[in-house]
């Protein structure tokens, strides 16, 4: 098939686990290892997405020093995952202002990211992680 674009899948996890007790159990490692690895999967989902899944991470973990990167971090995952949403064929739910307004909110803009994310994985059936999808153009 010419031209068809292909991207592999992610991890569906569940959004209680991410948010709030595998970061309680690693003391808020998990965070930024969650984050990563949510970037790396929009990256592999789809090469249309410009995205480095290490500065992505910085951004959150040391960005604070200057405070902008890590709101600005946050606000674009958020696109990239409604991106990932439509390249899915799916609406686009994802609201990057709502997962920056929950940065603020117990940190929910991880248990919302995922929820979302999981959107995703489950409109493919819940495939095994790396499972090569067709996308939308």
């Amino acid at each position: 098939m010419e031209g068809r674009m292909d991207g592999r899948t992610g991890k569906a996890r569940n959004i209680f686990l991410v948010w709030l007790v595998w970061p309680l159990i690693t003391l808020g490692i998990y965070f930024f290892v969650w984050y990563y690895k949510i970037n790396r999967e929009a990256r592999d989902f789809d090469r249309r997405l410009d995205v480095n899944p290490v500065l992505a991470m910085l951004a959150q973990l040391i960005g604070w020093i200057i405070i902008v990167p890590p709101f600005l971090s946050t606000y674009r995952t958020g696109k990239r995952i409604a991106h990932m949403q439509r390249a899915a064929g799916l609406e686009g739910s994802c609201n990057a202002w709502i997962g920056l307004i929950l940065m603020f909110v117990a940190g929910l803009q991880s248990l919302y990211y995922q929820h979302e994310l999981n959107q995703v994985w489950r409109h493919y059936g819940d495939p095994p992680e790396g499972t090569v999808v067709p996308l939308q153009r």
